[in-house]
């Protein structure tokens, strides 16, 4: 459905294995790498098979040159529950982290704001991260569902919890980025803004306890404001599983960071 929507799109160019590996264990992608066979992987609520090796890299990858260019990685499989040795919540690889760390590590990026509007918390991204001060991370989430972390406070300096009650919609959720991320990232001074766009707290998503009820025009406004935040801004699909709305809700995400 993306690439029927967008089909100007470029494909990308699988990451190289070392820019994972600033990222999570060499001995759990090799596991990944050497799956020979569908299955449960890591958790029984993530499932891994053959293919995902080489899936994982493009999308990796795409984050990557996402962050070079200041573009929007259109992925899967999403990536801000993956810890550095675990799978979970359908993430297998942090696709995020990896193209922050690969902004550091071979563009000399020293400060990485990594901006977060899924409506479950990414507990991965928090904890690849947690304690760097040299990466801040900010998340605004449906407070009670998976992956039951995220609570306001949790983290260290340069960790910022936004946890929202159930049946927000735009006017939270904008209020929330403005009173709580903006001062935040205003602080901090990144010279890179990453989003972890995720789309599933829209009013149309029926996901298992979730209820939200962000507009298009909700998400438009949130990317608008994490495009002024930084110089640099880049961002990379996470959740959004309605197969009818996602392609408008990119589409309008896109709009905002124009």
């Amino acid at each position: 459905m993306l690439l029927q929507a967008f089909p100007d799109a470029r494909e990308g160019a699988p990451a190289p294995r070392e820019a994972l590996e600033r990222v999570h264990a060499h001995e759990y992608l090799k596991v990944l790498e050497d799956l020979a066979e569908p299955g449960w992987f890591g958790s029984q609520d993530t499932i891994a098979s053959e293919t995902s090796w080489e899936a994982c890299l493009l999308a990796a990858g795409c984050a990557i040159e996402a962050a070079e260019t200041g573009a929007f990685a259109l992925v899967r499989p999403p990536g801000h529950h993956a810890t550095p040795s675990g799978a979970m919540g359908f993430c297998l690889v942090n696709n995020v982290a990896v193209a922050a760390r690969h902004m550091q590590a071979v563009h000399g990026v020293e400060r990485i704001a990594i901006l977060d509007f899924d409506v479950h918390h990414g507990n991965g991204t928090q904890d690849v991260f947690d304690g760097d001060d040299s990466v801040l991370y900010a998340s605004l989430h449906q407070v009670g569902i998976y992956p039951g972390t995220g609570a306001r406070g949790e983290g260290g300096a340069t960790t910022v919890n936004v946890p929202l009650r159930p049946g927000c919609g735009d006017a939270e959720w904008v209020r929330a980025f403005e009173q709580h991320v903006e001062p935040a990232v205003s602080r901090f001074r990144p010279e890179l803004v990453l989003v972890s766009a995720g789309f599933d707290a829209h009013e149309d998503e029926d996901l298992y306890l979730v209820d939200m009820h962000v507009t298009d025009d909700g998400f438009r406004e949130l990317a608008q404001r994490c495009s002024v935040l930084a110089p640099r801004v880049a961002a990379v699909l996470e959740g959004g599983y309605n197969l009818e709305t996602l392609p408008r809700l990119v589409a309008a995400a896109l709009e905002g960071f124009d």
